[in-house]
């Protein structure tokens, strides 16, 4: 079977898109770099504790909850400055926030968390709160 027309040439500029150019070894370069950072920031083993793994999910559970605490009540003042909530819908937002942070508090005592505890790094980004 004979090749068609111009595939000859076709083939080769693929094989030379595969390879990479000199000027990438700078890339590489701190590619490798970035991703020696992100292996001294990751743990080199997992631990499969199961009283660990519940306190460590619990963590991410009350950081996320936590999270949405403070969005909420950011939305909340923001509506109650601009004359939004009536006082009895203002008693109530107030009365939702204090029995949300008692929960946080027995929730946090039960697996032994702080404040500080409730947070998340994000590595180059910092810390979520």
């Amino acid at each position: 079977m004979s090749a068609m027309p111009g595939t000859a040439g076709h083939a080769s500029r693929v094989e030379s898109k595969t390879c990479l150019p000199p000027s990438s070894d700078d890339g590489l370069t701190r590619m490798a770099a970035e991703l020696e950072k992100l292996d001294h920031a990751l743990p080199s083993r997992i631990d499969a504790n199961p009283e660990e793994v519940e306190r460590g999910l619990a963590k991410l559970v009350l950081t996320l909850i936590e999270l949405l605490r403070r969005l909420l009540e950011k939305q909340a003042l923001r509506r109650i400055e601009g004359g939004r909530l009536t006082d009895e819908e203002v008693e109530r937002l107030g009365l939702t926030f204090l029995r949300l942070a008692e929960r946080m508090k027995e929730l946090q005592g039960a697996f032994n968390l702080k404040d500080e505890d409730l947070n998340l790094n994000l590595g180059p980004l910092g810390d979520l709160m």
